[in-house]
């Protein structure tokens, strides 16, 4: 059986994190083969939004333990420059947007690849820890990036080194991911957000992206020449133009991710 589960429909690719035994935990197998199928998103012009989740009880366990030890061990070095960074930084670059949908534990890696994703939604019997500190560990996967922008200094600093569990429910009361919904309807509604992304101007979604990630770095001058930058390019498409006359003629643009 696949450690990734991969499938297509109605202009949502949806990936699933497969090794429900494991926890869904990452091995080389699994890292490699999520970078392939990020890649194929970002190349398929059918695709228009990425939603990843996982099987079973839990989001991602993080690492494979299994994988650090014995003779055949992995270095962490190796890991990282091989199978964490390359996964973030191809979310964080993908010109379509990606969903993270939590729907379970989302813990170490796990978590950070989820919270590097442009819209986290949760089950409400969802929880996030970075476990690193409890094996000697610092947070990887952009976690030390991402998680003080999202929810600041103090709490991101108290949870990596507590490795303290945090709800869903908490989670979104921090800011730390976007909605949480009822387990019962966690899955229809986070598809159905999939599903509304996919049907909006994808160049603009992914401008949209693009100047967001510049805008953790940039002055204020630099983050205003580029919005004016990247508004020029959206103003060029035919997704731009089919919105402007949809609301003229009072009705429900199609757009067509072009």
């Amino acid at each position: 059986m696949s450690s990734i589960l991969f499938e297509i429909k109605n202009s949502v690719a949806f990936i699933t994190l497969n090794r429900p035994d494991k926890f869904n935990s990452f091995n080389r197998e699994m890292a490699l083969l999520l970078q392939s199928k990020l890649d194929e998103c970002a190349s398929l012009h059918e695709v228009r939004c990425v939603y990843i989740t996982g099987a079973g009880k839990a989001f991602c366990a993080g690492q494979d333990i299994g994988e650090l030890v014995g003779e055949h061990k992995i270095e962490l070095a190796q890991i990282l420059s091989e199978h964490y960074n390359p996964i973030v930084k191809r979310i964080r670059n993908l010109p379509k947007p990606v969903i993270a949908a939590v729907n379970g534990v989302a813990a170490g890696a796990g978590a950070n690849i989820a919270l590097c994703c442009d819209i986290v939604v949760a089950a409400e019997s969802a929880s996030f820890i970075q476990a690193f500190s409890k094996i000697g560990l610092i947070p990887d996967s952009g976690g030390t990036f991402t998680l003080p922008r999202l929810i600041g200094w103090q709490k991101a600093s108290a949870l990596m080194m507590t490795c303290d569990k945090v709800s869903a429910t908490d989670a979104e009361k921090m800011g730390m991911l976007y909605k949480v919904h009822p387990d019962i309807i966690f899955e229809e509604e986070s598809k159905k957000m999939a599903q509304t992304l996919a049907a909006m101007p994808t160049k603009g979604l992914a401008y949209t992206k693009h100047v967001l990630n510049y805008s953790f770095n940039n002055s204020w001058e630099e983050q205003l020449q580029l919005e004016d930058q990247f508004q020029q390019k959206a103003a060029t498409t035919e997704d731009y133009q089919e919105g402007i006359t949809a609301f003229l003629e009072k009705r429900t643009p199609n757009f067509k991710g072009n």
